[in-house]
């Protein structure tokens, strides 16, 4: 329990300092951005601007809204959104988050169990034809920008079949299948690669050759023995994975015009709304460490080799 405690209590301070570190960075960094983040900013007065910045703290010493800025987000306030009339960036991102919770979770889902299947069947039929097409589609989903898959998904089924929504979401389930599709290659691509590795590895052990040599069939093995050992170390992508895909598919969001937080943060960016960019990337950063910080745990309970508190 002592050391129980004592992973915890070390891996908390971790977050905190990170998360400060990070918020620390962005702030300053944001704040060398040219430019204001008010609308029709080019047909404003130097007086008018003054008036404005006063009135939003702008004017302030930077080091100065930087101490305000951190106090008011201790205190659950991340300021307000100025490209859209004053509006609350927590209402304004609490309205998006779930569309793009529900992506994510899709994107994550469908990938890596693909993955896992055609990982699996690489290994199985490892030096033929079946591993090399497997190997290959893995590398090519990898490298192909998630963009750009977005865009043939887009003209193959939306524009030339007409199977599906090309955009928006007012099409239920059916306006998700697309933007599920682009952002799931990456994961199942990099799921694929992971499996195949690791299984590989796992089927040339004694112990599988031994369970060979008893008699019990080769989907069997792969099932029950190779397959739990290879997700082991996988669970500590799946969750930085989940985490990105959850809040990183601003490009995707923006294609098909999702109303989610990456295409806010995109649009964010574009004007210089500076709470709201601050706020994605504590939302975004949070979630990373809080992910990370569970995997830590995750995979030391699963995996008997590790012990709570051993140095490495």
């Amino acid at each position: 329990m002592k050391r129980w405690l004592r992973f915890i209590s070390h891996r908390l301070v971790y977050m905190v300092t990170t998360l400060w570190v990070i918020v620390t960075i962005t702030f300053f960094l944001m704040n060398l951005l040219p430019g204001t983040p008010y609308n029709n900013r080019d047909k404003l007065s130097p007086a008018q601007l003054q008036v404005l910045d006063e009135k939003y703290g702008l004017s302030e010493p930077l080091f100065t809204r930087y101490t305000t800025y951190i106090n008011n987000i201790l205190h659950g306030d991340f300021g307000i959104s100025l490209q859209f009339s004053d509006q609350k960036v927590t209402t304004l991102l609490g309205s998006r988050i779930g569309v793009s919770i529900q992506l994510g979770l899709q994107a994550v889902i469908f990938g890596t169990l693909i993955g896992i299947i055609l990982g699996i069947i690489a290994a199985m039929k490892h030096n033929t034809w079946i591993d090399t097409f497997c190997s290959l589609f893995a590398i090519v989903g990898r490298s192909a920008p998630n963009f750009v898959v977005a865009v043939l998904l887009q003209y193959i089924f939306a524009v030339s079949l007409s199977l599906l929504p090309i955009g928006l979401w007012k099409d239920g389930f059916s306006s998700s299948i697309l933007p599920t599709l682009a952002l799931s290659i990456s994961p199942m691509a990099d799921t694929s690669r992971f499996i195949r590795t690791e299984m590989i590895e796992v089927l040339g052990s004694d112990y599988i050759e031994l369970a060979r040599a008893k008699g019990m069939s080769e989907l069997r093995l792969v099932l029950t023995h190779g397959l739990r050992n290879a997700l082991i170390p996988m669970v500590t992508i799946i969750g930085p994975l989940t985490v990105s895909l959850i809040t990183g598919s601003m490009v995707v969001e923006n294609i098909f015009a999702i109303p989610g937080i990456g295409e806010q943060f995109t649009k964010s960016v574009l004007s210089n709304d500076y709470s709201t960019i601050m706020a994605v990337t504590i939302l975004f950063s949070t979630l990373l460490v809080i992910v990370i910080f569970l995997m830590d745990v995750l995979y030391q309970l699963i995996d008997p080799r590790i012990r709570v508190g051993q140095k490495t």
